[in-house]
């Protein structure tokens, strides 16, 4: 990809019309209703001559405003500064392919490659901490152990308990303490509640409760703490990834719908 090309941007008007061109300068507006953005930061994160990030898969933002940039380049992990600096790299000859990051609460990073079929877990500067899974051998497919092809993870906020997305080639949502024990497993392959066709996203809210990007079942599932059902939300298309926002005082969830747009849930 040339420079010229990732100077490009793609968006959506007021008015609806694709925005493909850096020569058209109609700010870049997102989303609909009283879910609204406006595009910024267009040079934001530029990165050194020779650098790509072939393709960027997950970005996580820490404790101090530092965005991690996790993707399928040279360099794995690009942290850069509010202001769009690169402050920190790390990762090289260290994954087969980046998916999955997120950022728990003392910064701790945690890396999910799913053709390596591991979690690993970093202190912010990329000191590895925990490796979850044997490195280059999956589980048996669909067999509920993990790990077979696993994609994500999200921390529960109160009591550092975590759950690993697994994801292409198992259907299953895994529970592991914050020392990495493995506390519980559920999931099997089918479009019933608590059946999944590719776990792709996890994300828990502060009550505990578990939301699954059941991606090509084309929902969001949402379980207890103990991987009980508790609803769905299937007015969705390829639901992909969420992430949930509290800055306003009520919990917010945006969703990716994979080739299909935003959407934004209360």
């Amino acid at each position: 990809m040339t420079g010229k090309e990732q100077d490009w941007e793609f968006g959506v008007r007021d008015d609806g019309h694709s925005i493909t061109s850096e020569a058209d300068l109609t700010p870049v507006v997102l989303g609909e209703g009283d879910f609204r953005y406006e595009v910024s930061g267009k040079n934001w994160g530029t990165l050194p001559d020779g650098w790509v990030y072939k393709e960027a898969t997950a970005v996580d933002v820490d404790s101090k405003d530092r965005v991690y940039v996790f993707n399928r380049g040279t360099t794995p992990m690009i942290v850069f500064d509010s202001n769009g600096d690169i402050v920190d790299t790390w990762g090289e000859d260290v994954f087969a392919n980046p998916h999955g990051v997120t950022i728990g609460p003392d910064d701790e990073v945690y890396c999910v490659d799913n053709v390596d079929h591991t979690v690993r877990k970093f202190t912010s500067d990329g000191k590895l901490l925990m490796t979850l899974g044997t490195p280059g051998k999956p589980s048996d497919p669909m067999s509920g152990v993990p790990f077979n092809r696993p994609t994500h993870v999200a921390i529960e906020p109160n009591t550092g308990n975590f759950y690993v997305a697994d994801g292409y080639s198992n259907a299953s949502v895994h529970k592991f303490s914050p020392d990495g024990k493995l506390l519980l497993t559920w999931g099997e392959s089918g479009t019933n509640p608590g059946q999944f066709n590719i776990v792709h996203g996890v994300n828990v809210d502060s009550n505990g409760w578990v939301y699954i990007a059941d991606r090509e079942n084309h929902r969001i599932q949402v379980f207890d703490s103990n991987g009980k059902f508790e609803t769905q939300w299937v007015n969705l298309s390829r639901a992909a990834i969420s992430t949930i926002n509290s800055a306003t005082g009520q919990e917010l969830m945006y969703v990716g719908e994979y080739f299909a747009g935003i959407g934004f849930v209360k």
